[in-house]
């Protein structure tokens, strides 16, 4: 195994690095901020199974996603496979929602931030700047949203090592606070709170089912940065899906332990149900303060694994040439692509300033821009096994028809729950942010190379990407 993924990238991570990147990544603030709300609209057990058959469905779309990323462990994940299954045109859109999707998770936990410290220090409403969407934005809590932006780029622009370290120590105490958590569940836990299991019926459990692509997203930052992953390429198969059990399992244990804290409708009325329910628990304000940390550090474990994720991504798409060259820019001593952590950086530091409203009306469509990846991806997987049989698969899915049409038809399941009508739709603001980004993505599409699929499609869209970056040399 080579010990360079490619221009400069460097393969460095070991099995806990990627195991903590992807978990860490998945295990955000949502859990946190979300679960009043979750058990307020489809119950107890509702909310659970939402989270199971959520799980279920992951599940099968990362076993697609394990297979290919075996097949081809370099940095850039789901654009070289669908480049490779399906041409540059379909490629480019795959990469082009994923960034939305990457971009949108960064700026939500730049909001985040500063969101559950005020949790624990009520004067970061200091400072009145504006209202946007009617969320006063303060200049305090601003500046701790933005200051954590910068801290996270510093980190990862001195390289995917000192990333990975910080990662797996913020997981450690994060799995210490579940615990925590579970543990006063059972000694302080109410079965009666559990009431009502099944609030809404099945429309609350769709509800609660619309939010799993946002909460289970960061698996994928596994496939990004495999060019920097120093493990044996069916290992890292193996450790995508080990990733996404785990995710599933901490999601179902917050339902149920919060659930077992305070009655329902105490919960849906508190700004930090998770937190308030910690407390209940124990009776400690203390220990709903610590569960407020490990909040924080599903947010920086979630933003850090995004940061990680998407610069590889931009930058896999800067090599193929849909993107400026500028974005394919390694550092030459710390080894990580340096201007697209800068571009990503400079998108969630003004994140803060729009307030919480603007950033969940991005998070939505980010959505659904994520699960399009995901459909995308289960396609090119069928493709692939049809088109070349033979390619070696250290990971190698069984049976593949099965597991492929599965998550595709899933997949399309979980974009529907998006589209007007449906319990957990789209907003209006929701569907300007898609619309604005696709007709960007259509303006940057018309200066990529038609490329058909094929194992060498990668060489062939920068052949053709570098005869026109000479063209239009020879005539400026």
């Amino acid at each position: 195994m080579s010990s360079s993924g490619g221009a400069g990238l460097v393969r460095v991570l070991g099995r806990w690095d990627v195991l903590a990147v992807a978990f860490g990544a998945m295990i955000g603030f949502g859990w946190i901020v979300l679960t009043g709300g979750f058990l307020e609209d489809a119950g107890t057990l509702g909310a659970a199974l939402a989270f199971v058959i959520g799980g279920i469905i992951v599940s099968l779309v990362g076993l697609t996603y394990a297979e290919l990323v075996s097949a081809m462990p370099e940095a850039g994940g789901e654009h070289n496979y669908v480049l490779r299954g399906l041409g540059s045109w379909p490629a480019f859109l795959t990469s082009w929602t994923l960034v939305l999707g990457y971009v949108a998770v960064c700026a939500f936990e730049a909001v985040a931030l500063p969101h559950s410290l005020k949790y624990l220090v009520p004067q970061l409403d200091t400072g009145y700047l504006w209202t946007i969407a009617d969320y006063d934005v303060y200049a305090v809590w601003a500046a701790v949203g933005i200051g954590g932006g910068l801290a996270m780029a510093i980190l990862n622009y001195v390289g995917v090592r000192p990333a990975a370290i910080f990662q797996s120590i913020a997981v450690v105490f994060l799995i210490a606070v579940g615990a925590t958590l579970l543990v006063g569940s059972f000694t302080g836990g109410d079965p009666g709170n559990m009431q009502p299991l099944f609030a809404t019926g099945f429309s609350g459990i769709l509800v609660v089912l619309i939010a799993v692509p946002f909460l289970f997203v960061g698996f994928d930052i596994i496939p990004q940065s495999a060019g920097e992953i120093r493990l044996p390429y069916k290992m890292i198969g193996i450790l995508l899906i080990i990733s996404v059990a785990l995710a599933a399992a901490w999601y179902i244990l917050i339902i149920l332990t919060v659930g077992s804290s305070l009655p329902a409708d105490q919960l849906a009325g508190a700004d930090l149900a998770a937190a308030d329910g910690m407390s209940a628990l124990w009776n400690s304000q203390t220990m709903g303060n610590i569960l407020v940390l490990g909040g924080i550090a599903g947010i920086l474990t979630s933003w850090n694994g995004f940061l990680i994720g998407g610069s590889r991504l931009i930058y896999a798409m800067a090599e193929s040439g849909m993107l400026p060259r500028w974005f394919a820019k390694v550092h030459p001593r710390f080894h990580t692509p340096s201007n697209a952590i800068i571009f990503i950086t400079a998108l969630t530091v003004i994140a803060p300033l729009f307030g919480r409203q603007t950033l969940i009306w991005l998070v939505g469509a980010g959505g659904f821009a994520i699960v399009v990846a995901y459909i995308m991806v289960a396609i090119t997987f069928l493709v692939l096994r049809r088109r070349e049989p033979g390619m070696e698969r250290p990971f190698r899915v069984g049976p593949a028809r099965t597991v492929g049409v599965l998550a595709v038809v899933l997949a399309i399941g979980l974009l529907v729950l998006f589209l007007p009508g449906m319990p957990g739709g789209l907003s209006v603001p929701e569907w300007i942010v898609l619309a604005i980004w696709g007709v960007l993505g259509l303006v940057l599409l018309t200066r990529v190379p038609r490329i058909t699929h094929g194992p060498d499609a990668e060489e062939r869209i920068r052949a053709a990407t570098n005869r026109q970056h000479h063209a239009s040399t020879i005539k400026s």
